[in-house]
C-alpha cells in the first residue's frame, strides 16, 4: 500500500463504485448519472436548472444532455421558473418519483452495507479525512499556495 496515493486510492474507489451502481442501473436501462441526478432534484418542489449542475458538480453542457434524455424517457419536466421569468424548475414525474426511489434505496443499500461490514470509529475517521480533504481543494488549498513544495 505504501506505494499507492491518497489521489489514486481515492480515484480507483470511486471508479469501483460507479462501475457497481452503473452496472445496477442498466438492469433497469439507464445509468448512475441519470440515478443521481433524480436524487439531486427536490421531489416536492422541483428544482432550478441553474442550481442543478453546481449543486451536482457537473458541466453545464453535460447536465443539458442528461436532462434531455431524462425528459425523453417521461422522468422529468420543464416548468417556467415563477421567480426568474428565463429560468427552468426541473420536476420529476410520477415516473421520476417512482425511479428516485429506486435510486434512493441503492444508495442506502449501499450505505447499510459498508456500515455493517467497517467500524464506527473507521468511519468516522474516513469522514473526516473526506472532509478535511473536500476543504482543502474547496478552499484552494492544494494548487493556489504561494509559496510551492515543488523546486
Amino acid at each position: 500500500m505504501k506505494d499507492k496515493t491518497i489521489e489514486y486510492l481515492l480515484r480507483t474507489t470511486w471508479l469501483t463504485v460507479q462501475k457497481m451502481y452503473n452496472e445496477e442501473a442498466a438492469k433497469f436501462d439507464t445509468t448512475m448519472a441519470t440515478g443521481f441526478t433524480l436524487l439531486s432534484v427536490d421531489p416536492e418542489k422541483g428544482t432550478a436548472s441553474t442550481s442543478l449542475g453546481p449543486k451536482m458538480g457537473m458541466e453545464p453542457t453535460s447536465l443539458s444532455r442528461i436532462l434531455k434524455t431524462m425528459e425523453t424517457r417521461g422522468l422529468i419536466e420543464r416548468k417556467p421558473n415563477p421567480n426568474d421569468g428565463r429560468g427552468v424548475i426541473i420536476t420529476l414525474t410520477d415516473f421520476g418519483r417512482e425511479k428516485r426511489a429506486y435510486s434512493k434505496e441503492k444508495v442506502i443499500t449501499f450505505n447499510e452495507v459498508i456500515k455493517n461490514n467497517i467500524s464506527e470509529e473507521k468511519l468516522k475517521h474516513f469522514y473526516e479525512v473526506t472532509e478535511t480533504i473536500n476543504e482543502m481543494i474547496s478552499n484552494k488549498k492544494i494548487y493556489n499556495q504561494t509559496d510551492s513544495t515543488l523546486k
